[in-house]
């Protein structure tokens, strides 16, 4: 029996959370109006103290837990604790944002709990049933973030089709596990893993399956051609929410693909392999050339993300243990990246003003010479271009395909790379080379100013210093 109180502790940060995520909704419930502060404090506590509870258990032997539902390793350590000191950054940048939109309401950060706890759980969950109730836990709390300014017609479309279209790639998952369960009778990973090493099995039917997981897969990572959704949410969306999706979810949905196709189904590489492909070279084709033709920001950046995520799953494609820790390597990079992009999105803005087109930042080095130095060094690690953190994480997973020579799907992606590299730099153009159109001041209180500041700062540390984070990305699938 795997189910021992003595494993309990496994789960120590996930129940920590919970309970604070409990205790939030009851401040906001009994407090009303009142209540936002108290939500914010309370959630941001909650992300430092289950950070800590994470950290102090990084290095302890792991294990598997609840009847073998859950998983406590390396890989879950260092994706958890990535989760939660992230959203400590995104509920920092968000509250400025809400209180001059009068959305600084407690149940958003509810809501921003609770979708942190499903995070956690599909980072750790080793059976099917676990991984798609953390993906459900998550999904419903930012189906309702989307929704949250409920005047707002972009917003509530926005989240109508978020909702739709997620519900549908759900149910596609959600059908692909059901086959995967009645060839192997089995919905835990690695008992999958281990029956589909003996020979015998009908390769259509498994095949039939896969694919409906890949596509779950890819609605979640918002790969081509089921990324429809994604553009529309990242504008529809107020930018505390958008920011918000698209940071930590990306690397819930990473670890939902390591844990289905690396370590469940592993011996069906040269299955999915060849789906994997596809994606990832129409996602950099759709997403570097779509973004070109951009005039809003936030829309810019969610083709980006777009081309981003098929550089992901370049190392995943790879099937080989270097090539998991590339991928791992560039989900943690553009997760921090895309932090401090839509960081900056929410800085610029105040009551009434978006600063969300691209022109908004005409002039910006000379209204604001620090920011824009800000904007240039997370635009140019966008762009790979080095010595930024981007340019190592375009590199490694480059290599990694090279490595199983699939030299042509290099070649597209460095291409990809060279075009996409034009509308980041169009933003650096127009900040530094373009008159500005208004003098604002900037509004933003001291703390985010500070913390947008130290996450720019870093993108350009880990650039030139890429190997400690390298190392524990290579360390994690050792």
């Amino acid at each position: 029996m795997m189910f021992e109180v003595s494993n309990m502790s496994f789960a120590l940060p996930e129940m920590f959370m919970l309970a604070m995520a409990c205790v939030i909704l009851l401040v906001t419930a009994f407090l009303g109006k009142k209540a936002s502060s108290y939500a914010y404090g309370l959630s941001q506590l909650t992300m430092i103290v289950t950070a800590i509870l994470i950290y102090q258990s990084v290095g302890e032997n792991g294990g598997l837990t609840f009847d073998g539902t859950y998983i406590k390793d390396a890989f879950s350590d260092v994706l958890k604790l990535s989760i939660c000191l992230m959203n400590i950054a995104v509920l920092l940048y968000s509250t400025h944002y809400l209180k001059t939109r009068n959305l600084y309401k407690g149940e958003y950060y509810v809501l921003a709990v609770f979708a942190t706890l499903g995070m956690m759980i599909m980072v750790s969950a080793y059976h099917f049933l676990t991984l798609y109730l953390g993906l459900e836990l998550m999904s419903l709390c930012l189906y309702s973030m989307v929704a949250m300014q409920r005047d707002s017609k972009v917003a509530t479309e926005a989240a109508m089709k978020y909702f739709v279209l997620g519900a549908l790639a759900s149910g596609m998952l959600l059908y692909g596990m059901s086959i995967i369960y009645g060839i192997t009778g089995s919905l835990d990973i690695a008992t999958i893993s281990v029956l589909l090493q003996a020979s015998g099995w009908n390769d259509t039917v498994l095949s039939f399956g896969l694919v409906f997981l890949v596509i779950g897969i890819g609605f979640k990572l918002g790969a081509v051609p089921f990324h429809m959704w994604l553009p529309d949410v990242y504008h529809g969306a107020p930018t505390a929410m958008t920011l918000f999706i698209a940071t930590t979810p990306k690397i819930a949905a990473f670890a939902m693909m390591i844990r289905i196709l690396a370590e469940g189904l592993g011996d069906l590489h040269q299955h999915w392999q060849g789906m994997l492909i596809m994606l990832s070279v129409l996602s950099m084709i759709v997403g570097n050339v779509v973004a070109i033709a951009q005039t809003n920001l936030k829309r810019m950046l969610a083709y980006s993300t777009i081309s981003h995520v098929g550089f992901i799953l370049l190392g995943i494609l790879s099937g080989s243990q270097e090539g998991y820790a590339a991928s791992m390597f560039y989900a943690l990079v553009y997760a921090v990246m895309s932090l401090g992009a839509f960081g900056m999105i929410i800085l610029m803005s105040r009551q009434g003003f978006e600063a969300d087109n691209i022109d908004d930042y005409k002039g910006l080095s000379e209204r604001n010479p620090w920011y824009a130095l800000m904007m240039l060094i997370l635009m140019f690690s966008m762009a790979g271009i080095p010595p930024m953190v981007g340019f190592y994480a375009k590199l490694s997973v480059i290599k990694s395909v090279v490595d199983i020579n699939l030299i042509a799907i290099a070649v597209v992606a460095v291409m990809m790379s060279v075009i996409g590299a034009f509308y980041y730099l169009r933003m650096i153009k127009v900040m530094y080379f373009d008159k500005p159109v208004h003098a604002h001041a900037i509004e933003a209180p001291a703390d985010m100013r500070i913390f947008l500041s130290a996450n720019a700062l870093a993108v350009l540390a880990l650039g030139l210093f890429p190997g400690s984070l390298m190392a524990v990305c290579a360390i994690v699938f050792s």
